[in-house]
């Protein structure tokens, strides 16, 4: 069996460079912004069998210039973005879809996410997997998905948890510092 050649584009975005893979069923991968072009290239890569760079399609270009909108701090609705999310585990596709109805500056939790999907809180974990190998990170909002409690959790993009606040900032999400152990008598 062929191995399905992606094409890919990276390009430029006021948080950094991003990169942006497809093929003739939809998009299959997303990189979020690193400092260097060569960088996200490496990483985007790394996460494709086959890839090599391409003219983009409408759908592709109306996709990257959505991207752009949102790290320029604009609202923007990924969801109609025709994703291909093919050889993904099953569970893993349910959950993506659970994500994918959070819209601008709404936050859920792993725990809620799962309860959600009919599998109760104790698959919280199988979640946070799922957001962890997330192929189209910020088109699959896996940034909206926190820990217990609010706490901001995992976040396995460039930058970690800081670039999780950073996107959830731009969306009017204002993650608070943790509660103090005892309260003040003041």
């Amino acid at each position: 069996m062929a191995q399905t050649v992606h094409n890919y584009l990276i390009f430029e975005t006021a948080a950094g460079f991003c990169g942006i893979a497809w093929n003739g069923v939809g998009i299959t991968r997303f990189q979020l912004p690193t400092k260097k072009a060569e960088d996200t290239e490496r990483l985007l890569l790394r996460r494709l069998a086959a890839g090599e760079p391409g003219t983009p399609t409408p759908e592709v270009a109306e996709a990257v210039a959505a991207v752009r909108r949102y790290f320029n701090g604009e609202q923007v609705d990924f969801s109609d973005i025709q994703l291909d999310l093919e050889g993904q585990d099953p569970f893993f596709k349910q959950i993506y879809a659970a994500a994918r109805r959070l819209g601008w500056g709404q936050t859920t939790t792993y725990g809620a996410l799962a309860k959600e999907l009919g599998v109760g809180r104790e698959a919280a974990r199988d979640v946070g997997q799922a957001m962890a190998k997330n192929p189209v990170a910020l088109i699959i909002p896996c940034h909206r998905v926190l820990a217990a409690g609010g706490k901001v959790g995992g976040f396995s993009a460039p930058g970690g948890s800081t670039s999780k606040i950073r996107m959830l900032e731009l969306e009017g999400v204002r993650l608070g510092p943790p509660e103090p152990a005892q309260q003040s008598l003041f």
